[in-house]
């Protein structure tokens, strides 16, 4: 295992009194924009729970004061996802967990103001809508899966793609009826050009005999048609990747916190090795390390931005988590194949 290089070290992004979490980063120009939600602990249907950003323009030293996304009395709200439109803009899911929950998207110029463009009331209803991309010929395009986290087949995933810059959005099933152990979760999601998109997801703990290792999703057809397999890579525990994909290089970057262990890591990979071949994946590379607590740190997003890759999670505790940025080299080759 690598050592942590030492420019390593988290930046506080929020560290006010209360549960920071879940958080989202993005770049608008020369400023980076952070959105997290914050409430008492870690349940998403909290009433007290809204959603926050702020903004840096010094990489992730200081930060603006909080700007309010939304806090209403009636739902729990959390961030779920973040992108860019066609026109450079930042676009933010927001889960609204309520008697009649439903998600928004919002659309910001600046990081600071930011607008509801739309309000989906789907079926099935997603847990979770992840980061957007752009796939030529098709428009925007996202991630979503559905389900309790019960040892059910009560499971499924899909996309949801946007021909009119988000404004409004179809959903597509990929998979229904999926034991827990056989569904893919909180996918990251990158266009790799001529029709191919490669997604990791997460996997949940189940208790079966399932090997808990990260599932790699592919479409060679613009999304029309995917192909599910598990990966190599094992060092997880309901760990949320994070993909970043550098088509100059041909190299793809896979974020993941290992909860419990307290390690943020990526593996690094050439696409030619892992298309297709979702068990070759490097071995990982150690990022930076946080709070060993449970479920009380991790999920990780990262976007590459001024020649850097840079991570935000949230550490802490069961009462008090904080929001951190790393901001990490970008990488420049593989490591060697493992497990």
């Amino acid at each position: 295992m690598s050592r942590i290089p030492a420019e390593n070290s988290p930046l506080v992004v929020q560290n006010t009194p209360g549960y920071n979490s879940w958080s989202f980063v993005q770049a608008l120009g020369n400023t980076l924009v952070c959105a997290y939600s914050r409430g008492k602990e870690h349940r998403i249907e909290e009433r007290c729970r809204g959603v926050y950003a702020r903004t840096s323009t010094d990489g992730g030293m200081t930060w603006t004061t909080e700007t309010l996304v939304v806090n209403t009395p009636e739902f729990g709200e959390c961030a779920t996802g973040t992108g860019l439109d066609a026109d450079g803009s930042l676009l933010l899911w927001v889960r609204c967990t309520g008697e009649a929950s439903r998600h928004d998207l919002y659309r910001s110029g600046d990081g600071i103001k930011f607008t509801r463009i739309a309000s989906l009331h789907l079926d099935p209803v997603p847990m979770q809508i992840m980061n957007i991309f752009s796939v030529p010929g098709v428009g925007l395009m996202t991630f979503w899966f559905a389900g309790k986290y019960r040892d059910l087949a009560e499971n499924s995933w899909g996309t949801l793609t946007s021909r009119d810059n988000g404004m409004s959005w179809q959903q597509q099933v990929v998979e229904s009826g999926l034991p827990k152990g056989a569904w893919p979760t909180e996918q990251s999601g990158v266009y790799l050009g001529h029709g191919r998109i490669l997604a990791i997801a997460r996997v949940e703990k189940n208790a079966g005999t399932v090997e808990p290792c990260q599932f790699q999703l592919e479409s060679s057809d613009y999304g029309v048609t995917w192909q599910k397999m598990q990966t190599n890579i094992g060092d997880v525990r309901e760990s949320t990747p994070s993909l970043i994909w550098n088509a100059e290089s041909g190299l793809l970057s896979n974020y993941y916190y290992q909860r419990n262990q307290g390690w943020l890591k990526r593996r690094v990979a050439a696409l030619d090795t892992v298309w297709g071949k979702p068990r070759q994946w490097p071995l990982p590379e150690m990022v930076a390390a946080a709070s060993t607590n449970d479920y009380h740190a991790g999920n990780v997003d990262a976007i590459a931005w001024d020649g850097k890759h840079f991570c935000t999670f949230y550490s802490g505790n069961e009462t008090q988590t904080d929001v951190l940025l790393v901001a990490a080299s970008a990488p420049t080759e593989c490591r060697s194949a493992g497990a």
